[in-house]
């Protein structure tokens, strides 16, 4: 029920590292930038050859490799999140997390210092046709508290914004 340009950005604000090819129809210049600017990497309009397709997507493999052939370990004080092997440790302990909950460290991790709403962690963690669903949000943070705070009623990772949302802190950051 949506375009390809707001599926291109959904997908984007979902996986910022994935290759996104979009092909279509459509292919005047405002189409085109239009795609791009929503975070495709490539824009191949119909009729197409098989082969120049097949290029542009081996292209946007080798951007997209090189670009997390980094380290997929990310770091916020004594917590260390193995995205490749979804598991989160706090100092030398493994902490064991739910699914939903990895998700959602990892999206903290990932937009550390930044205020997230809980409708943007809402669609990206359980989808675009969440938003509004506080309780599922709040009670996972406060299960990920738990977890990851000495004490969770004085969080030093996951701080509240009062009326928009939460934002990751790394304790190690001034």
């Amino acid at each position: 029920g949506i375009g390809g340009v707001e599926t291109c950005r959904r997908l984007r604000g979902l996986k910022t590292d994935a290759g996104i090819v979009m092909i279509t129809v459509r292919d005047s210049e405002t189409d085109k930038v239009q795609a791009l600017d929503a975070g495709a990497d490539d824009f191949v309009t119909k009729p197409y050859r098989f082969g120049e397709l097949l290029a542009r997507i081996r292209a946007v493999l080798r951007r997209t490799k090189l670009h997390t052939s980094g380290s997929r370990v990310l770091r916020a004080g004594v917590l260390e999140l193995d995205l490749d092997r979804r598991l989160l440790k706090k100092g030398d302990a493994e902490v064991h997390l739910s699914p939903t909950e990895f998700d959602l460290i990892a999206f903290f991790l990932q937009h550390q210092g930044e205020p997230v709403t809980h409708a943007k962690l809402l669609r990206a963690i359980w989808g675009p046709e969440y938003g509004h669903e506080l309780e599922y949000l709040r009670s996972y943070v406060r299960m990920l508290r738990k977890k990851i705070e000495d004490d969770p009623s004085r969080p030093e990772y996951i701080l509240t914004e009062p009326w928009v949302g939460y934002r990751f802190r790394n304790p190690d950051d001034n």
